[in-house]
């Protein structure tokens, strides 16, 4: 498969199918922050123990796999909200998506709103019977995808540059097919398990 390497960007590119959040939409570093996130990790981690899971849509169709429909053009529209659920961002993204196999390249190219554009190649795999991994720049270690039915989660940490320094934010992804053509996808950003804001994106193939 060839191999692809990524053209120059206006702007540092970052997760799965979607662009970097605003900075602005990140906590502060302060010591305060810190321990306001840390006093409410209990009442995160007992919703947690309720959220649902790939398996939970296995019955729904049609059956989304990530080789048939992230190959060749689409189009995709979204935006991304802070956490008070106010829009900040407004993208178009532009994608093409190769396989050989289970080896797959996907391309975006996103425009948005102000004008400013940002290029990012993906490079994913399909590592067992609905499990995917993906690889980019930004991505610690890699994403970790799993399919049931018509709906994937994506799971991965960021290393996002916030006032010259890096800081690791956590994406919890899901997408669903709703038929051939469209998938919607629903990315929730959170760092020491407080959510920060979402993504929500529209994919159309033609």
């Amino acid at each position: 498969m060839e191999r692809l390497k990524p053209r120059a960007s206006a702007t540092r590119h970052t997760s799965p199918f979607h662009p970097a959040p605003p900075t602005a939409a990140l906590p502060d570093s302060g010591c305060h922050t810190r321990r306001r996130l840390l006093a409410l990790a209990p009442a995160v981690l007992l919703a947690a123990c309720a959220s649902p899971q790939p398996a939970d849509y296995r019955a729904e169709g049609p059956p989304l796999d990530l080789r048939r429909y992230f190959n060749g053009p689409l189009q995709a529209h979204g935006i991304f909200t802070d956490r008070s659920g106010r829009v900040v961002r407004r993208f178009t993204v532009a994608m093409v998506g190769r396989w050989d196999g289970d080896e797959g390249v996907l391309e975006e190219d996103f425009r948005y709103s102000d004008g400013k554009t940002e290029r990012r190649v993906w490079r994913l795999s399909r590592t067992a019977e609905g499990r995917y991994t993906g690889r980019a720049d930004d991505v610690v270690g890699q994403a970790e995808g799993e399919a049931a039915g018509n709906a994937l989660r994506w799971r991965y940490t960021l290393a996002l540059p916030v006032d010259g320094r890096i800081v690791e934010v956590q994406f919890d992804d899901w997408m669903f097919l709703v038929d051939e053509q469209v998938m919607l996808n629903r990315a929730v950003m959170s760092k020491f398990g407080i959510r920060l804001g979402e993504v929500l994106l529209s994919f159309r193939k033609p």
